[in-house]
């Protein structure tokens, strides 16, 4: 007898017997892979068209594209294009697909960077009032879902708290995101956005 914390419900044994379903979401999954080297691809021309970077360390390592099961229990693809960690700085924008939840793009400056680009993106989301753009209030850098303790939406009443915010905390990190059902519109979101980012690091 298969001991009681082992046992299968009824829908665990149909999901079991079902090898549609995995291949299903290795499809899926490579369908992003797939997505994301060609925004890396846009992505890089569009970095070829900007002048907002003094700093050419940002872009010595190569764009990356990564996977994994257990992001709080579920797969996940990300890409970091640019992307530049150290110990204490990081300049990265990422883009995220969460199963089951959204797709997303994340400018995450921390150290240096969060000084040198932080109130130039404070000021632009201030003065466009973009609307939809969400700022995260956490501690934790390392965090990318949009619970209300870790990202809220930025509104001008934020402003000055944000202002503070980026002369207080080593990092910033600003999103946005886009529900999986939108999926045919993903492509034109994450490049118009990634305009939008490099358009307010400008210095």
């Amino acid at each position: 007898m298969v001991p009681a914390n082992v046992k299968l419900s009824k829908n665990e044994l149909l999901l079991v017997c079902d090898e549609t379903f995995i291949l299903t979401k290795n499809n899926i999954i490579d369908k992003v892979y797939k997505l994301f080297g060609m925004l890396s691809n846009d992505f890089a021309k569009q970095l070829d068209e900007h002048t907002g970077f003094p700093e050419p360390e940002i872009f010595t390592k190569a764009p990356k594209i990564y996977k994994g099961e257990q992001y709080k229990s579920l797969p996940y693809v990300m890409l970091d294009h640019p992307r530049y960690f150290s110990n204490n700085d990081a300049f990265a924008i990422r883009s995220l697909f969460w199963w089951g939840n959204f797709f997303s793009i994340t400018l995450h400056l921390s150290g240096r960077y969060a000084a040198m680009y932080g109130p130039a993106v404070i000021k632009s989301l201030h003065e466009n009032e973009t609307g939809d753009w969400y700022y995260c209030i956490s501690e934790n850098q390392w965090q990318h879902h949009f619970e209300t303790n870790n990202y809220i939406i930025f509104s001008p009443s934020f402003f000055e708290i944000s202002k503070a915010a980026a002369v207080q905390k080593d990092f910033i990190k600003i999103a946005r995101k886009i529900p999986l059902q939108q999926w045919d519109d993903v492509y034109d979101f994450y490049t118009g956005n990634f305009g939008a980012i490099l358009e307010m690091i400008k210095l």
